[in-house]
């Protein structure tokens, strides 16, 4: 069994989207371990996304994390990561495969509505930054 990690970005939350892509992460066979709504910090989204930092789109990406509230999950399957690379699409909706996250949700390339982790490494420690290991509880949904 493999772990990934996401981010339902304040878009997702803003517009009315949670439970439908709550559903199409439970219809693709996830189990959800960890999950939680929050309103990120400052500090905390420069941390997370510190791999950015001094990209042109740096500032734009922290203010729009930070804007308004978001869900942060935990998710387990085998091949959890490539699946849900796949089943977000591509970072540009105009660029994502019909049926996938952004596809039918997201706005445009900057606001668009979830984030996953890219490797099972990454996707540990994205784990990790946000919850405790007494916070990841086998098939919570």
């Amino acid at each position: 069994m493999e772990r990934t990690f996401t981010i339902l970005k304040p878009d997702c939350v803003k517009d009315g989207h949670v439970g439908k892509v709550i559903d199409k992460i439970l219809s693709s066979g996830y189990k959800i371990i960890g999950i939680k709504m929050m309103k990120m910090t400052r500090p905390l989204a420069e941390g997370f996304y510190e791999i950015h930092k001094g990209k042109s789109f740096f500032e734009e990406l922290i203010l729009f994390m930070t804007e308004g509230p978001c869900i942060v999950a935990a998710l387990e399957k085998e091949n959890a990561v490539e699946d849900y690379r796949t089943l977000m699409g591509a970072t540009n909706p105009l660029k994502a495969a019909p049926g996938t996250i952004r596809k039918e949700f997201a706005e445009n390339i900057s606001r668009n509505v979830v984030h996953g982790a890219d490797s099972p490494e990454n996707a540990i420690r994205e784990i990790a930054y946000f919850f405790s290991t007494s916070e990841l509880i086998g098939n919570i949904l």
